[in-house]
């Protein structure tokens, strides 16, 4: 049974959708340093500016066959797949907390991790640009989730830039090379503002233990040894989603195992 009018679950969907075609012009603009405003949005083979009815997230991909309207060369799929992703994060995000304004600061989040996931994977960068705002921008929304609070946000950053910096210079004092970049730290201290130290812990557990996995999948797969390098970004970012919609059930359920302190 639906909590609000259907209407409400569908402009969340639409908004997602909406936002995911502005991401899509972060995502290809930011690595190489262009404006995110100018100019308009147009094919990246003829030039050819978009019109508005060529823009509507998802369906013009569908209606155009995938293909530009002036030269008909094929348009990335990651184009769709951005939209729908970012709109079906907004959708259970409304679910999860209906109109709050933990709803719109946890929704700035995931957008900026669908940004950093994809750029992180195509260039294995996490841009400063999106990561050091985004802490700031966290721990000044701490001041008004009371669950949260100020003082856990910025241990919280704390925790999440600091723990990765000393595993990458622990790495670095060991192997004699860089092993994690600075935008995996940056990027989990901007976690520990939106979320606190202890989702902290959960993220990089989770984080591992997910990179670990397809990590060797993809070793097995590719036939290659331990040094394929995978952008950690992306399963940082997973794994914070993971924990927004599931951390709270599954810390209950380890400590119910008798695994936590005290327990």
């Amino acid at each position: 049974m639906l909590t609000y009018p259907l209407s409400f679950y569908i402009f969340a969907f639409v908004l997602g959708a909406v936002v995911g075609s502005f991401l899509n012009v972060c995502i290809c603009r930011l690595p190489r340093d262009e404006s995110i405003v100018s100019p308009p949005s147009h094919c990246p083979k003829c030039g050819f500016r978009i019109p508005f009815y060529d823009n509507i997230p998802i369906l013009s991909y569908l209606l155009l066959a995938g293909k530009c309207r002036s030269c008909r060369a094929s348009i990335s799929f990651q184009y769709p797949l951005v939209e729908l992703i970012n709109a079906l994060l907004a959708l259970f995000l409304f679910i999860r907390f209906g109109p709050t304004l933990g709803f719109a600061v946890l929704f700035v989040f995931c957008s900026a991790m669908v940004v950093i996931t994809f750029i992180d994977l195509e260039h294995q960068i996490i841009p400063d640009v999106i990561s050091l705002p985004g802490i700031i921008f966290g721990f000044i929304a701490s001041f008004f989730i009371p669950q949260l609070g100020w003082l856990n946000s910025l241990i919280g950053i704390a925790v999440g830039g600091g723990s990765l910096l000393l595993v990458a210079y622990g790495y670095q004092l060991i192997a004699k090379k860089e092993g994690m970049g600075g935008g995996d730290i940056k990027l989990l201290a901007m976690m520990g503002a939106f979320f606190g130290w202890k989702a902290v812990l959960f993220i990089i557990f989770a984080s591992s233990l997910i990179g670990s996995v397809i990590g060797i999948a993809l070793m097995l797969i590719r036939n290659e040894d331990s040094k394929l390098a995978i952008p950690f970004g992306p399963f940082l970012a997973f794994a914070a989603i993971i924990y927004i919609f599931f951390g709270g059930r599954v810390i209950h359920w380890y400590l119910s195992l008798g695994g936590g302190p005290g327990a």
